[in-house]
This record gives C-alpha cells, structure tokens and sequence, in this order.
C-alpha cells in the first residue's frame, strides 16, 4: 500500500514535468532569487526566527507526509486555515521583518540613489575631539575598571531608548563620561547615547540580545551592548568592569578587547567625514553669504 502511494505520487509529478527554454534573463533571475534567499537564510539563522523557523519546517514535513498517506482531513483543515497561517506568520516574525527592512533601508546605496537627508548637508556626523574624548575616556575607565556602556548614533534615530533615561544635552568630554560612570554616583547604572557632539542623555536602559553565540562568561552591559546594535546602526563601546577590557559592537557583532587605535579607527568609520568640492554648493554657499550681508545691511 505504502508503496503504491508512492508510486502515485510521483507518477502524477513526474507526468507534469516540462522542460522550459531557459535565456539569458532566467540564468540572470535564478542567481539573483539564489543570492537573496542565500542572504535571508543567513540573516535568519542569527536571529530568533531560526528557531521558529525549524519549527514550522517541521510542521510543514508533516502537511508533506499528510498529503501522501491521503489524510484528507488533517489536509482540509489545513487548507481552511491557510490564510489565518500566513496572517500568523506576519505577526510572529514581526520584529525581525521590521529589523530587515530598516537595515535595507540603512544601506549606502540607497542614500547614493535617493538622497533622502540632501538638505542637511552634513559633512560630519561628530568631530575628531569627540572622536579623541569618547576613546580617552574609555581606555582611561578600562585602567580602573569602571564599567561603561557608551552609544554612539547614527542614522537610526534612538529616541525610545533615550526617553528611558536621564536627558543632560551636554558636551562630550572624557572627564563628563568618566564622572557618569563613577561607582555610587546616580547616572552610572545603564547605557549613555551620545548624538552628533552632544551626551543626549543617561541611565538609559537597552534591549538584551538574544545571540546565543555569545560567551556565557560576559554579563548584562555586552548583552544590552550587543542587543542596541541589532536593533539599530550605533556604534557601541562596551567597557568590562571585572576585566578593564574595551569592546566594541556594531551590526549584531562584537569585537571584544579592542586597542586605542582600533577603536579610534571605527570611530572614524561611522564619522561620515565628507569633503564638499562641487562647483554648485560653493557658488550656492556664495550667493547665500552674499544675500545674507546684503539683508543684514
């Protein structure tokens, strides 16, 4: 009996089969469809959804297995509830379809192509004396052994983690961030964002990743390190209060026991340092100068 279903099944497949005229665009759309399913698998695999995802696998073997021993009933109610299912799949992976998105929205190209923050006309995103104040301080607290959770932002804005903690708007300056960060002071406990050359705000709390690569040996400050630079672009610094260690963590990934110089360089990274040199922003710049002294005059 099990035999003939078998049998039957593939008969009928087999039946179907037609070879298409395969051209130049198919070869094209296969490696394209095979890069990206590539790049989701890999994605998913570091998030949540790989364990849900195994588990739905699961379910489907079993549908499989339904539809070849001709169990018609298990097989209509799953064709009742198909439409609830993929309603229930939307809801369940909701936080990672929404992470997708924003880190396709966070890629290069897409600024490269639409400028969406033209108007700004931003050169830097924070000076070099920020850049030389955040990596003092760190290294200095890493010397004494005072734990530190320092977030730098980027393009994605962090203002619900911001609102979970004390709002300073103050300068960056290595001694304001080694004093925050003092044992016994009130604004030590949590993480500090700091946007353009100002500290935002303190004692904010910050998601925890759920990496299960991560060592067992590091604590809460490089989970929640880790977990904000999921969630978000930021460029994270991570200093270990039982090791004095400096970490860094930047797009799910941390890079523990950084030097000076690494974590100045990746300071530097995300910087976004640009040069202006076009012919029309200087004569654009020129007229408004110009405009301006007339209307001041």
């Amino acid at each position: 009996m099990l035999l003939n279903n078998w049998g039957e099944f593939f008969e009928d497949y087999i039946s179907k089969i037609s070879v298409p005229k395969i051209g130049v665009i198919d070869i094209i759309e296969i490696l394209l469809i095979s890069f990206f399913v590539y790049e989701f698998m890999v994605w998913i695999k570091n998030t949540r959804a790989y364990t849900l995802l195994r588990g739905i696998l699961i379910v489907l073997m079993f549908v499989f297995a339904a539809y070849i021993f001709r169990m018609n009933t298990i097989l209509w109610i799953v064709e009742k509830m198909a439409a609830i299912l993929i309603t229930a799949l939307c809801v369940i992976f909701q936080p990672e379809l929404r992470r997708i998105l924003e880190q396709l929205g966070e890629k290069n190209i897409m600024y490269s192509i639409i400028p969406f923050d033209s108007s700004k006309g931003v050169e830097e995103r924070f000076s070099d004396r920020t850049v030389n104040e955040v990596c003092r301080a760190s290294f200095s607290m890493g010397e004494v052994k005072t734990g530190a959770l320092i977030v730098i932002e980027q393009n994605v804005l962090l203002t619900e983690y911001e609102k979970t903690g004390i709002a300073l708007d103050s300068l960056v300056s290595s001694q304001l961030l080694i004093n925050i960060f003092e044992h016994n002071t009130p604004l030590h406990d949590g993480a500090v964002i700091i946007r353009g050359n100002r500290i935002v705000a303190a004692t904010c709390y910050l998601p925890l990743s759920d990496n299960r690569e991560l060592s067992k040996q590091l604590g809460t400050r490089h989970r929640a390190g880790v977990g904000i630079s999921e969630d978000s672009d930021s460029l994270t610094i991570i200093v270990s209060e039982e090791t004095g260690d400096v970490s860094m963590a930047q797009g799910g990934v941390l890079h523990r026991g950084v030097t000076f110089s690494e974590l100045k360089k990746a300071m530097c990274a995300v910087q976004n340092k640009t040069y202006v040199n076009s012919s029309k922003f200087r004569i654009w710049k020129r007229g408004k100068d110009r405009n301006e002294k007339d209307s001041g005059e």
